[in-house]
């Protein structure tokens, strides 16, 4: 039974990184396409402004904690999870995953050519991995039926999607029963740390909880962003003062 917690309305699911392993693998033999998804705190936020993303993020078959403000809101809450499990350290899970045949991958996002970089580079680490499509992220609403055809032609088991918040969430929720895959992770900014595009945070930041301080020394730009942030904590403090009246 899927055992969820429910944070501002959201069941996040309460799974270790080998129990989120062991879904994947259960999904590769089934027949529908599953829809999993990585939120942080910047998307859980944003789902509490848009009915639209919420719905999205209630109707996945997998959802995991990828930012450490989304574990530290579920202990505020009461309702624990046991770990973080980011969007790019369960895709390279799944790349080393032991399976009884090579795994098809379709790679989806980032700018021309990098989704092909990705994809060597993969194929250089994992050789139980085959890549049998590439397709940027730069398309428009009139280029996705052409997008699927692609995907689908490919025969691959994952699609990875990488399109950046709400738009890879918006994608995989109204084109899953489209696809022939059998599982689509949005994965954020994976393809582009795969590529070797975008730096994944050292090590000091990520077991301290300030990947956000890492990404804003490397992107200024995104301090509004973050914003959401203390306001998520805010929110969910706010929140847990309301159940425990």
């Amino acid at each position: 039974m899927r055992k969820t917690s429910n944070i501002l309305g959201i069941p996040v699911d309460c799974v270790t990184m080998p129990e989120a392993l062991l879904r994947v693998r259960e999904f590769l033999y089934e027949d529908k396409s599953k829809a999993i998804y990585t939120p942080n705190s910047e998307i859980m936020m944003e789902a509490q402004r848009d009915p639209y993303l919420k719905e999205i993020l209630c109707q996945s078959d997998l959802l995991i904690a990828d930012g450490a403000g989304v574990v530290m809101a579920s202990h505020i809450l009461g309702c624990d999870l046991p770990e973080r499990v980011t969007g790019v350290d369960l895709v390279k899970n799944i790349f080393a995953m032991d399976f009884d045949r090579k795994l098809k991958f379709f790679f989806l996002g980032g700018k021309p050519g990098v989704a092909q970089i990705a994809r060597d580079n993969v194929l250089a680490q994992y050789p139980n991995v085959e890549v049998t499509g590439c397709h940027d992220g730069y398309f428009s609403d009139n280029d996705i039926l052409s997008v699927i055809n692609e995907i689908n032609a490919s025969d691959s088991d994952i699609l990875l999607v990488a399109l950046g918040q709400k738009k890879q969430e918006s994608f995989i929720h109204q084109n899953k029963d489209k696809l022939n895959v059998r599982a689509c992770i949005g994965c954020g900014g994976t393809i582009d740390i795969l590529a070797g595009t975008a730096q994944l945070a050292p090590d000091f930041f990520r077991n301290n909880n300030l990947e956000w301080l890492f990404r804003l020394y490397k992107q200024p730009k995104r301090f509004r962003r973050m914003l959401d942030l203390p306001r998520f904590m805010l929110t969910v403090i706010k929140a847990r003062r309301f159940f425990t009246k």
